[in-house]
């Protein structure tokens, strides 16, 4: 197989088509020169070059292969600036997990931060509880996840990226939908209520509990949900009200109403955290943390 070292020394001789100005070009002398240009015609068995003492020109397959030689080093530097873009985390790729919910707010600002910082890197994004997130990471299938606060162990480094508050999610028609002003907790006392799942939602099954327990208020919670759009789409039907993130607000359901509350001491109870694996090499990641 010829080197690129050949292919080299064969297109300056055919570009100068003069063995000591190609030479001088090279910053080497002749008699290597000719020698590189030799072995790389035995390799293809073809003679590339017809030379006499005064000429040098081209064969037929001299011409063919330099258009060949020619786009071979184009590749050759395109791979080298490839790899080298990819060490420095200008190049590559990230997977982001993101929670149902973080898609309204964390995601949007997280892929406009890599846009300006990393431009040459493809962010690829999976919607997945935090439970699922945490298993991608510790094996390696995800770089970077958005989840809720959670134990984590202690080869993971967690850092927090959004808080923000609660609002009401309403039906259209319900008596809540048209009062002035934030709506305090009692309100919800006795109400049919659509509440998070406390398996796959643990964060927010346990976050609403306790705010509500804190408030001495008992909604009746009529069904438990994962996703925050499943929530949503059962309030839209008028199958009860819900509690959800702020960031929420930035979608429209015809029969929904979003109303704030009134939370004294917790205005913005509701943590997102980005979360990544120490360990973890990528250095497309490592360019985009520095952004975050």
């Amino acid at each position: 197989m010829f080197t690129l070292a050949q292919l080299t020394c064969f297109m300056a001789v055919a570009e100068e088509l003069h063995f000591t100005r190609a030479a001088e070009r090279l910053n080497m002398t002749q008699p290597p020169l000719s020698r590189q240009i030799q072995l790389l015609e035995s390799e293809l068995g073809v003679k590339l070059l017809d030379r006499t003492n005064r000429t040098v020109r081209l064969t037929p397959a001299g011409r063919a292969f330099l258009a060949e030689a020619r786009r071979i080093m184009r590749q050759a530097e395109h791979a080298t600036l490839a790899v080298r873009q990819v060490s420095t985390g200008e190049a590559g790729a990230i997977a982001v997990g993101f929670t149902a919910a973080s898609a309204y707010s964390a995601l949007g600002e997280l892929l406009e931060i890599a846009r300006g910082a990393v431009p040459g890197v493809e962010i690829l994004p999976q919607e997945l509880v935090t439970r699922d997130q945490l298993e991608a990471l510790s094996e390696g299938s995800l770089d970077l996840g958005l989840i809720r606060p959670t134990a984590v162990g202690t080869e993971l480094t967690m850092h927090t990226a959004v808080r923000e508050g609660l609002v009401a999610a309403l039906p259209s028609g319900h008596p809540l939908a048209a009062a002035d002003g934030p709506i305090e907790l009692s309100a919800f006392d006795g109400q049919d209520f659509l509440m998070y799942s406390p398996i796959e939602a643990r964060y927010f099954y346990e976050l609403l509990l306790t705010t509500f327990r804190a408030a001495g208020v008992r909604p009746v919670f009529t069904q438990y949900l994962t996703q925050v759009h499943s929530i949503l789409a059962l309030v839209n039907t008028g199958w009860g009200i819900a509690l959800v993130p702020e960031a929420v607000t930035r979608t429209r359901h015809t029969g929904v109403v979003y109303r704030p509350l009134h939370l004294p001491g917790h205005p913005r109870p509701v943590e997102l955290n980005y979360v990544w694996r120490k360990s973890n090499d990528n250095p497309a990641l490592h360019a985009l943390l520095r952004h975050l």
